[in-house]
């Protein structure tokens, strides 16, 4: 369907509102502000939000409502919806047809919405179309409406008193609004307010993005992000100021990306933020990367870990050398695996040394090294000094290239553990990228002990509420190997609560461990495919990702939605 659907700057044209010149100022818009071209084109005075909501519904196949018709307007129902959820995602109940809640919405590519919708109000939902202004009028009777995450609070993190403070006409980012010292300033009370409140609500990283007419805030909580906040466009350089001053950034350079660190404490606890600066259209995009010290120590039975594959990864963490890799996409978990193993290993008759770019959490008794490219600190240098210390035990961040592979495969070879990552989607993948990379297939095939791939899924809040059958999705437990029968009584479902409104709270790894054996090792000599090695780990025992997603699906830890969501991207384990 997605694939043959018309492009509404064609629906446009088709139904006579504009034309192709038109259509293209709308795109020229659309791309330099980074906003979609129905919104640019209503903003251009080229079309009206009536218009391009008809188009989208035509491009959508969804049913177009005007809210201001008498007939329309009888239908609505202020009662179907709880009134936080319609203030949040601008959504109104139209009624039941057929079985199905038929509720108004703006944004039909929002599809995130309506799965929220679905499990609040446990049925099917018919979407109309209605445009923006007539659902916030509706809604609010003319009250701004927020844009917070789930379980973020509703009100706005810029108070009254803050706007005001901020003078519309002057550039105050250096001033003493942003002084590290003048705690009473609005500008420093807003950014602590922000800091504070996103620890709090176990948030991974934080987001501040100045767009074309606001700054946008979001927050990622459990590996999936949302708004929180839009400030106006005029508090930007005092914000993004204050941020760079706190991490030890030069603030009048905006032109090359910046990395810095935050240390304050919140509720007491010593709380770290990693900071990255990268200038980009309208301004300076900062990410803060929130390390909290107890992370990295949550032990290895905590981190998801099966029973069978706990037991295979002590067996190979006490190994005295060889390469142990954890492979995954960014955010995957992979370093609080590693960091919770050499917790295992750190004691006193243990040497470990690690090479780290950057060094994100420190442990007591490990000598961890950060990477300096810029005098010449490399990952190459490090390895080779690092081997002069006589380590037992050598931790890479992440082996990038040839010539770091093979000094860690060196070290393995001379009688030393070495624990690395490595970006790959799959266990089996990651020898072919490390002879893809220019290592020798023989010294891969000799050193590496086992290779582990890890996703980490959203764990139930509460593991209590068993799905029925109307609650599960055929293509979801298809998409994980289970079926109808095998799920009614072991699945459950998230229960949104007002705490917590997505119904899952923390995450947890699904893991597929290839130990290598003599089949293995010959496959990887001869340069066989990933598609091979796959095969003949599988036939050894090997568990992928998605059957040991399954298992915590039937262990009512996890979703089949969050199996799928996770092991869709690679198509490993099925």
């Amino acid at each position: 369907m997605a694939r043959s659907r018309k492009k509404l700057g064609e629906i446009l044209v088709a139904q006579g509102v504009i034309d192709t010149n038109q259509v293209n100022e709308g795109l020229k818009k659309a791309q330099s502000e980074g906003t979609r071209i129905g919104e640019a084109l209503a903003e251009l005075g080229l079309c009206s939000e009536h218009q391009v909501l008809k188009a989208l519904a035509v491009q959508h196949g969804i049913k177009y409502v005007d809210l201001t018709n008498e007939k329309i307007a009888k239908l609505i129902d202020k009662d179907a919806i709880d009134k936080s959820v319609m203030k949040k995602h601008l959504v109104l109940g139209m009624g039941k047809s057929g079985g199905k809640m038929r509720v108004a919405i703006h944004d039909p590519n929002d599809l995130q919405v309506l799965d929220n919708l679905r499990f609040a109000l446990n049925c099917e939902i018919e979407p109309l179309l209605a445009t923006k202004s007539q659902l916030k009028e509706i809604i609010s009777g003319g009250e701004a409406t927020g844009g917070a995450p789930a379980g973020a609070p509703q009100q706005s993190l810029v108070t009254d008193s803050i706007d005001r403070s901020i003078d519309r006409s002057v550039d105050r980012s250096m001033d003493k609004s942003i002084d590290v010292s003048s705690e009473d300033s609005p500008i420093v009370k807003l950014v602590n307010r922000v800091l504070d409140e996103a620890v709090r609500m176990r948030t991974s990283d934080i987001h501040i993005e100045p767009m074309g007419d606001r700054v946008r805030l979001r927050y990622r909580v459990d590996g999936v992000c949302s708004e929180r906040d839009n400030l106006p466009k005029r508090m930007q350089n005092a914000v993004l100021s204050r941020l760079k001053l706190m991490a030890g950034m030069n603030i009048s350079e905006k032109r090359i990306p910046q990395d810095g660190r935050i240390k304050i404490f919140v509720d007491d606890v010593p709380i770290d933020f990693r900071v990255s600066a990268c200038p980009t259209y309208h301004g300076e995009s900062v990410v803060l990367r929130i390390l909290r010290p107890d992370a990295v120590r949550i032990g290895l039975a905590n981190l998801g870990f099966e029973q069978e594959n706990l037991d295979v990864f002590n067996r190979i963490i006490k190994r005295p050398n060889g390469i142990f890799l954890v492979t995954g996409p960014t955010g995957s978990g992979k370093t609080t695996t590693l960091y919770s193993a050499l917790d295992v290993l750190n004691r006193p008759d243990k040497k470990i040394i690690t090479a780290e770019d950057p060094v994100e959490y420190n442990f007591e008794g490990i000598n961890q090294c950060q990477i300096r490219e810029d005098i010449g600190f490399t990952f190459p240098s490090v390895l080779r000094s690092m081997l002069r210390q006589a380590p037992n035990v050598i931790l890479v961040g992440e082996i990038r290239d040839r010539e770091v592979g093979e000094i860690a495969i060196q070290a393995a070879l001379t009688g030393h553990l070495v624990f690395s990552t490595l970006h790959t989607n799959d266990a089996p993948s990651a020898m072919t990228r490390l002879i893809d990379m220019g290592i020798k297939p023989f010294l891969v095939a000799s050193s590496i002990q086992a290779v582990m791939a890890q996703r980490l899924v959203r764990v139930l809040a509460d593991s209590k509420t068993l799905a029925k059958e109307e609650d599960l999705d055929h293509k979801y437990l298809n998409l994980i190997g289970l079926t109808m029968e095998d799920a009614i009584g072991k699945v459950c479902k998230p229960v949104p609560t007002t705490d917590i409104p997505t119904g899952y709270k923390g995450r947890k790894a699904i893991f597929e461990m290839m130990l290598m054996n003599p089949e293995i090792r010959d496959l990887a000599f001869n340069k066989a495919q990933a598609s091979e090695i796959r095969k003949a780990a599988l036939a050894s025992g090997m568990k992928g990702l998605v059957e040991d997603g399954r298992t915590k699906v039937l262990n009512a830890v996890t979703t089949p939605e969050e199996i799928a969501r996770v092991s869709q991207i690679d198509g490993g384990g099925h």
